[in-house]
C-alpha cells in the first residue's frame, strides 16, 4: 500500500518527554488523498501532536484539522466540511498489540501495532480526518431529489406516517 501523506517518526528517537510534531499535507498529498478518499478535494490537512514513550508503548495526543469538499450522497454537489478532532493513541509493537495488562487509565485511548521501527503521523492525520467525515452528506437539494424519484422520508415510511395517511384519507371521506 502507498501512503500518501507519510510522516513517520523512528521509535529510537522518542523519549518519555513530550515532543511537538507539526505537520501539513502539500497539494499533491491532499490529491492522493482526496481520490483515496473519494473526496472532491482537500483544500487543508494538518496535525499538531505530542508523541512521547511510555511503559506501553509510544503516546500520540494532539489534533487534527482539515477542510474538504466532499459530493453529496444524493446529488452529487459538492459540499463543504471541515474537522477538527482530538487524537489520542498509543503506538505498541505488533506482537504486544492483543495484551490485556497495558493500564490505559481513565482516558479512552486506542491501542495501534506498528511493526518496524517507525509510526507514521501523517497517515495517523489522514485517517482520522477520513473517520470523521459524514460517510453520506446530504446537501441543500437533497431532500427534492429524493422526493422527484419516488423515495419516502422517514417521517413518511415510519409507522406514524402510515396514520397520518390514515388520517388523511379518513378526513377526506
Amino acid at each position: 500500500m502507498t501512503i500518501e501523506f507519510a510522516r513517520p517518526q523512528r521509535i529510537d528517537t522518542i523519549g518519555g518527554e513530550p515532543r511537538a510534531v507539526e505537520i501539513e499535507a502539500d497539494a499533491q498529498e491532499r490529491a492522493a488523498l482526496a481520490k483515496r478518499f473519494d473526496l472532491i478535494g482537500i483544500e487543508r490537512l494538518t496535525g499538531s501532536f505530542t508523541v512521547r514513550r511510555d511503559a506501553a508503548g509510544i503516546v500520540v495526543e494532539g489534533r487534527v484539522a482539515a477542510a474538504v469538499t466532499q459530493a453529496c450522497s444524493i446529488t452529487g454537489d459538492p459540499l463543504a466540511a471541515t474537522v477538527d478532532e482530538p487524537v489520542a493513541l498509543r503506538f505498541v509493537p505488533e506482537g504486544d498489540a492483543g495484551q490485556d495488562e497495558v493500564e490505559l487509565g481513565d482516558s479512552e485511548i486506542d491501542v495501534i501495532p506498528y511493526d518496524g521501527g517507525a509510526i507514521d503521523l501523517g497517515e495517523v492525520a489522514a485517517e482520522t480526518m477520513a473517520l470523521a467525515l459524514d460517510p453520506f452528506p446530504r446537501g441543500p437539494n437533497a431532500e427534492a431529489k429524493l422526493k422527484e424519484a419516488g423515495v419516502l422520508s422517514e417521517e413518511q415510511a415510519g409507522p406514524f406516517g402510515a396514520l397520518a395517511a390514515l388520517k388523511d384519507k379518513l378526513g377526506k371521506t
